[in-house]
């Protein structure tokens, strides 16, 4: 294991953390029975991959890939509104949450996807649905520009083309500017600062999965920043823009959902590159910056289910 990946101890114990989702599905309006998701973890070549299973055996899957500088727990309120009808998988994508960093600092496109695939093989996955938001986003359509036959659907979330142009520079800084804090106290304020539609209550327990503890005392990011740094960055953007230049070879049923107050991510871009699917489908949720699934859980899992059983009627019918 590499000695600059983050430290694997529990953030919370089980009691915090079923209190913790209470009440973020409470604030967000949503009434469910709250249950913890297991978390397991999965080893390939060189890479140990940590994911939450919210279950339930037996149900259609869905795999749920977070945007960058985030991690699993971006998607709790969405699993829990969902988990009862269908299997809910999220992932710490490498580098992020309490997956192992590359050591060799690779956080391409190519290097993702093996991630992907390797996981899906692993759980036996078929027909699943997959969805991403922003670099998790870029992350399943490169899955599904190559394996959109596996795919029921794909669904990206506030992601597309549009983002590799304009370069969403206010996150990037605002991470950087955030890889260490002399406090949690200080990083909830950053985070109220950065986006004020997130409640303080549920960030001074959110963010213990994002940061941790050095022995110093001070608060460090657990993503690997090197992900934007590395010497290959270009050439793996410019070859993303051009296989989403190719977007009608991905025949699954494709979501694209915008947030209506992103500042990096337009209705105009996302109603573009829903048309440039065979079968594309464009959804806006209402009261949503960038990170929609965290600042709308509860209308994202409304469009996201209504989405999904029209897929699967559909499907029912050419049957």
């Amino acid at each position: 294991m590499s000695e600059i990946e983050p430290t694997r101890k529990p953030v919370m114990e089980p009691a915090e953390e079923l209190e913790h989702l209470a009440l973020a599905a409470k604030i967000s309006g949503i009434e469910t029975e709250i249950v913890l998701p297991k978390k397991r973890e999965i080893l390939r070549p060189q890479m140990r991959l940590h994911y939450l299973d919210w279950g339930t055996a037996g149900r259609q899957p869905i795999v749920f890939l977070h945007g960058a500088a985030l991690n699993a727990h971006t998607w709790d309120v969405v699993c829990l509104t969902l988990r009862q009808q269908y299997h809910c998988y999220a992932l710490d994508q490498r580098g992020h949450g309490e997956s192992a960093w590359a050591e060799d600092a690779d956080y391409s496109g190519d290097a993702h996807r093996g991630d992907l695939e390797a996981f899906v093989d692993h759980l036996g996955l078929d027909q699943f649905i997959l969805v991403g938001h922003s670099m998790g986003g870029f992350n399943a359509y490169n899955y599904a520009f190559h394996h959109s036959h596996r795919l029921a659907a794909l669904v990206l979330v506030d992601s597309g083309p549009a983002l590799l142009t304009k370069s969403p520079r206010r996150i990037v800084d605002f991470v950087t500017q955030t890889a260490e804090l002399d406090s949690l106290e200080e990083a909830i304020q950053k985070a109220v600062e950065f986006n004020p539609r997130r409640d303080p209550r549920l960030l001074r327990r959110s963010l213990l999965h994002n940061f941790r503890q050095k022995p110093s005392g001070k608060w460090a990011r657990k993503t690997d920043l090197r992900m934007w740094q590395g010497v290959h960055r270009e050439k793996d953007r410019a070859l993303l823009k051009e296989r989403f230049d190719q977007a009608e070879r991905v025949n699954c049923p494709t979501l694209i959902v915008q947030g209506s107050m992103s500042d990096v991510f337009t209705s105009e871009d996302a109603q573009k590159l829903a048309n440039d699917f065979t079968n594309g489908h464009f959804a806006q949720v209402g009261e949503a910056g960038h990170t929609v699934q965290g600042d709308n859980p509860r209308i994202f899992a409304q469009i996201l289910a209504q989405f999904l059983g029209k897929v699967s009627r559909d499907s029912t019918r050419e049957d």
